[in-house]
């Protein structure tokens, strides 16, 4: 990168930063307990409207999270069931980063995978990680408090998702399949290295996975990460990683130039998607983004710098506090038992899920999943694509239904 560019560049970021640090010092509370504003919800806004019954639970994970849950039945006059009303196995949703559980309805109930799912005859439990709108915040910290966003995808996988598992069994009385797509099939890869998680799971289909990273070939992500932009957010104190906000837009902006076109910002993040409505994508900004944590996105540039699959590196001394060990320890991909059948689907336009890295993936894991390659599906068209259905919703489904009766525990 020419000097003057980059020195432009990261004087334009620092502004926005700065701004930002100058405008929400003051929201600092010290911890006064949750917001209590009301918003509509995920069910009133989506999945009532389509005609589906959908009910709302509020789960606490062991670190003082409130996370939102749905629960997501089948349309009478739409229902096409394999399972009957008594033996519908539950399935478990779980989103991507900046996104969350809307992800799963954005397009029309016969184009979207939870509105699929019900159909089918799945008992449909949708996933909401902290930070995100449909959950619920901490039973003692403001969002607010710097403390509220401590955490990366290491906890979402230790904390968010083993609640999520834990809760639905214990409803149900039976273990569950879990879909991923990005970010939820880190934290659900992470979850299943733990016998006490991995136990109450049935099967897992994994959309776009991802654990190792050092292969993105995203310009945007690359060039924050070159920039080292996450690690300027965490050092002036910006927390809360919000892309809605005017000065998460002003972010994005500032890191385009004449040498990286952002004229079609997504593609420059996620790499070409084929097969998206972009005739709908002012409805999908209405849900999306969602917030994450400042520290989450530090993560996973770790992780594109290191090559690695590990916990969140806090440096040399206090990794040595926290870990008894200089380098954080790894998640061991071999852990994940062999008996667990797993489906993962992989676009040779995702520009996110490498697929050098996905192999190096594979190649980690004991068991041999059922692999599907789609050539021209970049990392959104797992979600939004309008051939999913046919090119990976179907597949799953019946990849689940070969699995015969869901145990119960």
């Amino acid at each position: 990168m020419d000097s003057m560019v980059w020195l432009t560049t990261t004087l334009a970021i620092t502004i926005a930063l700065l701004s930002t640090f100058l405008n929400t010092a003051h929201s600092f509370d010290g911890g006064s307990g949750g917001d209590t504003k009301q918003q509509p919800t995920l069910c009133e806004e989506l999945v009532l409207p389509a005609g589906y019954p959908c009910s709302e639970y509020v789960i606490q994970t062991k670190d003082g999270f409130l996370l939102g849950l749905q629960r997501v039945s089948s349309s009478s006059s739409a229902r096409i069931g394999y399972y009957s009303q008594e033996s519908r196995p539950p399935v478990l949703l779980l989103h991507g980063l900046f996104m969350a559980g809307d992800a799963w309805f954005l397009n029309t109930p016969e184009q979207s995978l939870g509105f699929i799912l019900a159909d089918h005859g799945f008992d449909v439990w949708v996933g909401n990680v902290r930070g995100t709108r449909w959950s619920h915040g901490h039973i003692s910290l403001s969002e607010k408090n710097r403390y509220f966003w401590d955490w990366s995808w290491e906890e979402l996988a230790q904390y968010d998702l083993a609640e999520m598992i834990n809760y639905i069994n214990s409803v149900t009385n039976s273990k569950l399949f879990v879909v991923g797509h990005s970010q939820g099939t880190i934290i659900s890869l992470a979850a299943f290295t733990q016998p006490e998680i991995v136990e109450k799971v049935e099967a897992a289909a994994l959309l776009s996975p991802i654990s190792y990273l050092n292969h993105v070939s995203a310009p945007m992500v690359l060039r924050m990460v070159k920039l080292h932009i996450d690690q300027m957010i965490v050092t002036m104190g910006v927390h809360e990683l919000n892309f809605k906000s005017d000065w998460g837009a002003n972010l994005l902006v500032s890191l385009c130039d004449t040498r990286l076109s952002c004229s079609d910002m997504l593609s420059s993040i996620t790499g070409k998607n084929c097969c998206f409505n972009e005739s709908r994508v002012a409805y999908y900004l209405e849900q999306e983004p969602h917030p994450s944590s400042s520290k989450n996105l530090n993560h996973l540039f770790q992780m594109i710098r290191k090559g690695t699959f590990s916990k969140y590196d806090y440096g040399k001394l206090r990794n040595l506090k926290e870990y008894g060990s200089f380098k954080p320890p790894k998640f061991d991909l071999s852990r994940i038992p062999k008996s667990l059948p797993l489906w993962m689907a992989y676009g040779g336009n995702d520009a996110l899920a490498d697929i050098t890295d996905f192999q190096h993936t594979l190649k980690e894991l004991p068991s041999t999943p059922e692999v599907v390659y789609l050539e021209n599906y970049g990392h959104v068209d797992f979600i939004l694509s309008l051939q999913a259905k046919q090119d990976l919703y179907e597949p799953i489904i019946n990849f689940f239904k070969s699995m015969g009766e869901v145990s119960s525990i």
